[in-house]
């Protein structure tokens, strides 16, 4: 699988989403109980699906047998580009690991000891917190935290 061949897959997923006003978590309906969270960073390029979501996604975005299998192939992860991003969503992101990265490494190591919060062994749930001044965005995060060994 090359870079370029996913990138214009999820190109497509996009292009048929919006065409079709499909939603990511109506998509991650269809994936056997996987979080919308996962099915939409494998729509994104991300995460590989399991043969039965990505043949269920596919057959609700009219995906090419190839299509499907690329889904479920071991992606190139970390695609966003080296710069930072000048999104502001994404960008938010950088700026809370700019303020808050030392405290988070801090209030961990204390927690658990040196290691670090994975990425792969990871959970995600975002949600919409309504709030009289304005929803806001709620995203709880679950990394299986990896020690350091000695030896």
């Amino acid at each position: 699988m090359t870079i370029a061949m996913r990138a214009e897959l999820t190109e497509k997923i996009v292009r048929t989403k919006i065409e079709r006003d499909l939603t990511w978590a109506g998509l991650a309906a269809l994936a056997n109980g996987l979080s919308k969270e996962f099915v939409t960073a494998a729509l994104m390029g991300q995460q590989a699906l399991p043969a039965a979501a990505a043949h269920a996604i596919g057959a609700e975005l009219g995906l090419t047998d190839f299509e499907i299998k690329l889904l479920q192939q071991a992606p190139y992860r970390g695609s966003l580009p080296d710069a930072v991003p000048t999104d502001p969503l994404i960008y938010r992101f950088y700026e809370l690991v700019a303020v808050y990265g030392t405290t988070f490494k801090a209030l961990i190591h204390e927690e658990f000891g040196d290691g670090i919060m994975s990425a792969i062994d990871f959970r995600m749930d975002l949600t919409r917190e309504p709030d009289p001044a304005g929803d806001r965005v709620a995203i709880a995060m679950s990394g299986k935290f990896l020690p350091y060994k000695q030896y």
